[in-house]
């Protein structure tokens, strides 16, 4: 954890030939955002002074989705109060909450008139709640402005904030989502300032608060995690009843952080794809360029199809 952080608060260390940033392979590269949907998206997260996690956390995919005006709203400023040794987000003291950012957020929702949003935030460990009541307020906000809208939220993991997630879930998002990111025996060396058991268990509690609702995690890969545990994370996963999986390729921001170790191919996805759908998960992507909210919107039309198939074949008289 030390060796982590410390090549996180001083760069220089990190600039040795074993952590140069790998060529991307055909499959994962995309083109640079160009057209003027993207540049109307752009205005209108502009003119509401929101943040975006497409942009900070520099998102391969930003030019498809503002292409679609969809845009992955992310609260509470621009910095984290954690090192993740993956994430782009930078790190730091955070500045004080914005009373106006509730209505700005549903405002810049409502402009770009989108039917399903996705809320993210940095880690606020510095606040006694963890951010929970400001999400609760940017969903109650949204929900107001634009009553067709569904709300999914892409939270921290509110580590020792007690009642945070009653307070946020209170608000009732149609999806829960938070990242387990990456397999247990990595975590102190990519995610130091979280445990896996307490993500996992914030994802069960969730979906005790919320049991018509809908629950999602993903995982990076590349990180040098093994097959088998991630099978074993799926099991994980579906123990907690989480409905929706994500699998994407890690992609190594910058020489500084958590070091590449391989491209999974297209093939190798597709298999993971095929296995967690086995496994009993209602939705699953899995592709190079998955992340957590890419083709949220109409994934939210297909969980909630799946789900009404789930429970037609669990009818009485219905041979499933």
């Amino acid at each position: 954890m030390t060796v982590v952080i410390d090549k996180l608060r001083h760069p220089e260390k990190a600039h040795r030939p074993d952590n140069d940033i790998q060529r991307k392979p055909d499959w994962i590269r995309v083109k640079a955002p160009v057209s003027r949907e993207y540049v109307a998206t752009r205005e209108v997260v502009r003119a509401n002074k929101l943040h975006t996690v497409c942009e900070e956390a520099a998102c391969p995919n930003i030019g498809e989705c503002w292409t679609k005006r969809h845009a992955t709203m992310m609260i509470m400023g621009d910095t984290c109060t954690r090192a993740c040794a993956f994430c782009n987000v930078k790190t730091g003291l955070p500045g004080s909450l914005d009373a106006d950012e509730p209505a700005n957020v549903a405002n810049g929702v409502k402009t770009l008139g989108l039917a399903h949003v996705v809320i993210t935030s940095v880690d606020r460990d510095d606040l006694a709640d963890g951010g929970a009541d400001h999400f609760a307020r940017v969903i109650n906000a949204i929900h107001a402005t634009s009553p067709g809208t569904s709300v999914e939220v892409l939270t921290p993991d509110f580590l020792r904030k007690d009642g945070a997630i009653e307070v946020l879930m209170a608000a009732q998002p149609e999806v829960f989502n938070h990242n387990l990111e990456t397999v247990p025996r990595l975590y102190l060396k990519i995610r130091p300032g979280a445990r896996y058991f307490t993500s996992l268990r914030l994802l069960e509690k969730a979906k005790e608060l919320m049991p018509t609702g809908f629950t999602k995690s993903g995982l990076m890969v590349g990180l040098g995690e093994t097959r088998e545990e991630i099978m074993q994370v799926m099991d994980d996963l579906r123990a907690a009843k989480v409905d929706f999986l994500t699998i994407g390729q890690y992609l190594q921001p910058t020489r500084k952080h958590a070091k590449l170790e391989r491209f999974w191919t297209p093939e190798e996805f597709a298999s993971l794809e095929s296995i967690a759908r086995a496994k009993g998960f209602l939705m699953v992507s899995a592709s190079p360029l998955t992340r957590s909210s890419y083709h949220a919107d109409s994934d939210f039309a297909q969980l909630k199809a799946a789900r009404v198939s789930q429970q037609a074949a669990r009818a009485p008289g219905v041979v499933a």
